[in-house]
């Protein structure tokens, strides 16, 4: 009963990203991609009209502030919207955050009059791939040698495609 008691299983919550966020934002975003985006690139971001974002924290984790489990950054305009990054913290991979943070995502975007919203992916991350491909994205095109991985080799990139409405 006490192992039960204390292995609880992580709960989660997916609110609208403020400018107080930018700090963690921005390690989990290091943590996850070779070139990470600094706090100063994020509340830029983020400060813009067309920009919106979602962060994930543990609500049962017994702390003043839980960290950081996961975020998305995205923008709308003229009716098409883009995911700029996601990002899950690696402790709480596969925990279906990406999926959430994508929704909360994609109903701001319909909300906002988006009919479409696109994403660039790394055409080698086939666990962001799968997850894309389940929620009904499409490949769209590609950008060759697009991404520099930590180790200075290119990668192509995927643009894919969903139609909000």
């Amino acid at each position: 009963m006490r192992d039960t008691l204390f292995a609880r299983k992580p709960e989660f919550e997916v609110v609208p990203m403020e400018a107080g966020d930018c700090t963690e934002v921005s390690q989990v975003h290091g943590q996850r991609f070779a070139r990470g985006w600094n706090d100063g690139e994020f509340h830029s971001l983020l400060t813009q009209s067309s920009a919106y974002g979602f962060v994930a924290r543990q609500t049962n984790a017994r702390l003043f502030k839980p960290p950081l489990a996961g975020f998305v950054l995205a923008r709308e305009a003229a009716g098409e919207a883009e995911i700029l990054t996601i990002a899950v913290n690696e402790r709480f991979a596969r925990a279906g955050l990406g999926w959430r943070l994508m929704q909360a995502a994609m109903r701001e975007a319909y909300s906002r009059g988006g009919t479409t919203i696109f994403l660039e992916v790394d055409d080698g991350n086939m666990a962001a791939i799968g997850l894309y491909r389940k929620m009904g994205f499409e490949t769209a095109g590609a950008r060759p040698s697009y991404y520099t991985g930590p180790d200075g080799k290119k990668t192509s990139a995927l643009v894919m495609k969903y139609d909000l409405g």
